[in-house]
């Protein structure tokens, strides 16, 4: 099929990308900046998300359209408001217009376990805004749907705004981590590339007008995590609790009680978390030795 995904160039859109392209589709990806991840065979489109002409011209003849542009850090939407507003929800229903104008045959979108969970403030009620949104334009323009309500990411591609990244990379960098927070904190955590392989499966039917659940396979503390992370590297790394203040985030689960239930998908076989972790430390040693071998350069060429 035809298959246009938006936010294609970020670390999640990137990696569905690539499953799409291995599965045998035509990918177009749309982003604000050229993918640095672009495959053989991927065709490439920069722009605005909230251009309407732009995504009238990039849906046509799309067979189906995932959609990942957006502000997708909490921490970020929640000192921009305005912008979460305007690039996630108004982001959404223009392209969700230009979708129903094309005759698109299914729109795919980015959600969030967040999604009718008490926490994750701006982002959490962008992402509730744009399923309203979504079942309206299938209610009233019989666009079709699939909304996929995505856990607790961690893999290779990441940056500073994935969590399990930040202590990875604190670890190689500075011997330590530091975390804030008791520990307790419970995730499902899910490798990357599971949850683009499950993303491609939702094409089936029996997804159409469902909310999946992308979550992984097994519960995980971030106190069990961070001893994970310290055992693979040795024991030689020093693990700091400091108190935290911060509500965004849930502590054991991010639902609360809501009649709209979403069916859960598990990639099967999965990546291991063990496995998981040790590629992201691979991927990130490698960035960090290069950022020094740059810099080193640098003072090199001054002198």
């Amino acid at each position: 099929m035809q298959i246009l995904v938006t936010g294609g160039a970020g670390f999640l859109g990137s990696h569905v990308a690539d499953a799409l392209t291995e599965a045998g589709h035509y990918v177009t990806i749309f982003d604000i900046r050229t993918s640095p991840y672009l495959r053989s065979g991927q065709k490439m489109v920069t722009g605005d998300i909230l251009d309407q002409r732009t995504l009238e011209n990039i849906t046509a003849n799309q067979d189906v359209v995932y959609h990942f542009a957006g502000i997708a850090d909490i921490d970020e939407c929640a000192k921009r408001p305005v912008d979460t507003a305007k690039y996630n929800i108004i982001g959404t229903v223009r392209l969700l217009e230009a979708c129903r104008m094309a005759g698109v045959r299914r729109f795919i979108f980015a959600s969030s376990a967040y999604v009718f969970s008490g926490s994750g403030y701006f982002y959490k009620s962008s992402k509730r805004a744009c399923e309203s949104f979504i079942e309206d334009f299938y209610q009233l323009y019989n666009l079709p749907y699939t909304c996929l309500r995505y856990g607790s990411l961690y893999g290779g591609r990441a940056d500073e705004r994935n969590s399990i990244y930040r202590m990875i990379r604190q670890a190689i960098t500075e011997g330590k981590i530091t975390y804030s927070g008791q520990g307790d904190e419970v995730r499902e955590f899910i490798h990357v590339r599971d949850a683009a392989q499950s993303s491609v499966r939702v094409l089936e039917p029996e997804f159409e007008n469902q909310n999946i659940i992308l979550t992984g396979t097994e519960k995980l503390t971030y106190r069990q995590l961070l001893e994970m992370i310290r055992e693979i590297m040795g024991n030689k790394i020093d693990i700091d609790f400091v108190t935290s203040t911060r509500k965004a985030h849930y502590k054991l689960t991010p639902y609360n009680f809501s009649p709209k239930l979403g069916r859960k998908l598990i990639n099967n076989p999965h990546v291991d978390m063990g496995q998981g972790l040790l590629l992201c430390m691979t991927e990130i040693y490698e960035k960090v030795h290069s950022e020094k071998h740059e810099e080193m350069g640098l003072l090199t060429d001054e002198k």
